[in-house]
């Protein structure tokens, strides 16, 4: 552009604005339409499933009682988050979640990776009164979870309509969805495990989570889906790919 051509441009204002317009739209298309593929931003992990009836609805609970104000769901890749709570978050860990539960703030400890550090008999003591396994805890209890039951009816529908959103279920997960939570929520007591390991993977944790085996309670669901947190990922198997990436190669 010739000078001439320049000061027009600084001079006519309106003409400088539309300009500056077009350019900044051009950059903002440029990075954000990529973003709308999932597959350019995330990248695949070995083991992610979709959750599991039953972990769903302790995941509708878990939203429900707003447990993400107080309890975060993503280690940041520093060091004191990643000696303290294990690796740092991946994208692929949150891309069947709608909606995203990274939260913003830390009242409690982060529970990214929660799932099987404690037992299901010290995460129903902790939600019944927290005060008795933490002192200092200023969380309120949970007890009510116990004596209500879990909302299974409608699963099937719930997980159609993620389906819709790109969670890869299929018409038999469908079908089989009050089935299987009710199967896995009584675990080796149900012949009908066999069909949730099928389809959903033979890591799947079945059994009575809160220990009550007349009643598939909140508790219950709630439990699974905290059991499950961090779980799915062989992060042993990413970490010898991040050695041999860092080195350069096997020697």
């Amino acid at each position: 552009m010739s000078w001439s051509n320049h000061e027009h441009l600084e001079k006519n204002a309106l003409l400088l604005l539309v300009l500056v317009i077009v350019v900044i739209s051009i950059g903002g298309i440029v990075e954000i339409i990529p973003l709308f593929r999932k597959e350019t931003v995330i990248e695949p992990v070995t083991g992610m499933r979709p959750y599991t009836p039953l972990e769903l609805a302790g995941q509708n609970i878990y939203i429900r009682e707003n447990c993400m104000a107080c309890h975060s769901q993503q280690i940041r890749p520093l060091r004191d988050e990643v000696v303290r709570y294990g690796h740092y978050s991946l994208a692929a860990e949150s891309m069947y979640d709608h909606p995203f539960l990274w939260g913003s703030k830390r009242t409690g400890p982060d529970l990214a990776r929660v799932g099987g550090k404690y037992s299901d008999e010290w995460h129903k003591a902790h939600l019944v009164e927290p005060r008795d396994l933490v002192p200092e805890s200023i969380m309120p209890s949970y007890s009510f979870l116990l004596k209500r039951g879990a909302k299974l009816h409608d699963l099937d529908k719930h997980l159609a309509t993620l389906k819709t959103l790109g969670v890869p279920y299929t018409d038999e997960m469908i079908e089989n969805a009050e089935k299987d939570a009710i199967a896995q929520a009584h675990g080796e007591a149900r012949s009908e495990i066999g069909g949730l390991q099928e389809r959903y993977g033979e890591k799947v944790n079945a059994r009575d989570f809160d220990g009550q085996p007349n009643i598939i309670s909140e508790m219950d669901a709630l439990i699974a889906y905290l059991q499950v947190l961090g779980t799915m990922v062989d992060f042993n198997a990413i970490k010898d790919v991040e050695d041999i990436g860092e080195t350069g190669g096997a020697e």
